[in-house]
């Protein structure tokens, strides 16, 4: 992988992480200034199911942003764009559609199935 691709993807992950920062605020904004007396109790399960949706989501997007910090770290360590599963280099169009990725598709493929063929 080049040096431009290198940098694209680079620019690409800081962005993901900016927007899931802007995301957070945005949320924590929301929630904090929303007033927690709500009189009807239809409506006071609605706001708890969207809180606990947003919530969940942020969860997600914790855990995304770990993947992201790992990713900007093989870029900087040199070893982005090589599988961690078998050592050859990940194909550039999978990188585009998931830029955090650890494993090339043949080992990412059979690390789910041994996770499908334990959880029976």
């Amino acid at each position: 992988m080049d040096e431009k691709d290198l940098q694209r993807f680079k620019e690409q992950l800081e962005a993901m992480k900016a927007e899931i920062n802007s995301d957070v605020e945005q949320t924590l904004n929301e929630m904090t200034s929303q007033t927690s007396n709500i009189p009807d109790p239809n409506d006071r399960a609605t706001v708890e199911s969207d809180r606990s949706f947003e919530l969940r989501i942020r969860g997600r997007e914790r855990k995304l942003m770990e993947k992201i910090e790992e990713a900007l770290g093989r870029i900087e360590d040199g070893s982005y764009g090589t599988c961690a599963g078998c050592g050859c280099d990940i194909a550039i169009k999978r990188l585009e559609a998931r830029p955090v990725a650890k494993f090339c598709i043949d080992c990412k493929t059979r690390q789910e199935q041994r996770e499908k063929e334990q959880g029976r």
